[in-house]
């Protein structure tokens, strides 16, 4: 028997949802063609569909500039296919690396890096995560394993716990890292089953939020949020500059005072990285610095997420200096 978060998920913009958006003026089926359209009830109604620069329909309702080619912009902009040593798993950085849990998500950012991914052929659930535990078994400077995807909360709290048993075995395995959305856009997946496996889970447990606007959290997703608080759960925000959305000091400077009110603390800031289909959302380096530069003066430090893009065949994520 599916618990109510699973149909929720399943039922994200089907049917008469679906059709009542395509009714809007905002609504291009030529971008929806290009990447469907998939946004939760819960995001649905934090959205005001009247206003064409509401900064949640901008991030889920497709425009009519996805079909612009750039020639800037790139499928694979952060470099995960070079960076794929079996099947779902990617290997960037020192000491960590990333599994491809879900395919899934529970709404389709429009803006996604992954946009274009081919998750056919790249899970690391596959055989009880087998091929992604061995690697991970036979490299013992791998002190952390995150989990993202897709979302990696698409998936059942029992498929995630065979996955954490088997790095339990593994004494060089410290942390386990899940970024994900759905705390916000799906509150109702932090069920009790999820909170009790998080919170007797041994590995220090770290959960990446990704909320680029205050609007974004309905009081069903802050409860969530601290649900998870109260399960020791180490919460960060990773915000990405997307033009016509937050790109003013004082969005920003908003969502990391919401953010710090829910226990959560601010800790990236990022450049958005240049997919095709989505160059309509960047914005120049220059005014993401200024941005920056304006929450320093603002905000104390520890409400200042840092200033970071990912670039292809770097050994870390690149910080970005002020001017």
């Amino acid at each position: 028997m599916s618990k109510p978060w699973q149909h929720a998920l399943k039922t994200a913009l089907k049917g008469t949802q679906l059709e009542d958006i395509k009714k809007t003026d905002i609504f291009h089926e030529s971008g929806h063609l290009l990447f469907p359209t998939v946004i939760t009830e819960s995001q649905l109604t934090q959205a005001d569909l009247d206003n064409p620069l509401d900064p949640i329909a901008l991030q889920y309702i497709p425009q009519p500039s996805e079909q612009q080619l750039h020639p800037g912009f790139k499928t694979d902009p952060v470099g995960d296919i070079d960076a794929s040593q079996s099947p779902g798993l990617i290997h960037k950085y020192k000491g960590r690396v990333l599994l491809i849990a879900s395919g899934t998500c529970a709404v389709n950012c429009r803006y996604c890096f992954r946009r274009h991914f081919e998750y056919s052929n790249n899970f690391a659930p596959r055989n009880n995560w087998k091929e992604a535990v061995d690697y991970i078994k036979q490299d013992t400077s791998i002190h952390e394993v995150i989990l993202s995807g897709g979302d990696p909360l698409t998936i059942q709290t029992k498929t995630i716990k065979a996955l954490s048993d088997q790095l339990l075995a593994l004494p060089h395995i410290k942390t386990l890292r899940i970024h994900s959305r759905i705390p916000v856009v799906l509150p109702e997946r932090i069920d009790s089953d999820f909170i009790n496996y998080i919170k007797t889970l041994t590995l220090n447990k770290v959960l990446v939020l990704h909320i680029n606007h205050s609007q974004e959290l309905s009081q069903e997703a802050r409860c969530a949020i601290r649900d998870l608080k109260s399960a020791n759960v180490t919460l960060l925000n990773q915000s990405v500059i997307l033009k016509s959305v937050n790109d003013q000091a004082k969005t920003l400077i908003d969502l990391s005072h919401k953010l710090h009110d829910l226990g959560v603390i601010p800790y990236y800031l990022h450049v958005m990285d240049k997919v095709q289909n989505a160059s309509h959302f960047d914005v120049p380096l220059a005014l993401a610095k200024n941005l920056h530069q304006q929450l320093q003066e603002a905000l104390p430090g520890y409400l200042v997420p840092k200033l970071t893009a990912e670039i292809k065949g770097q050994k870390s994520k690149t910080w970005i200096n002020n001017p």
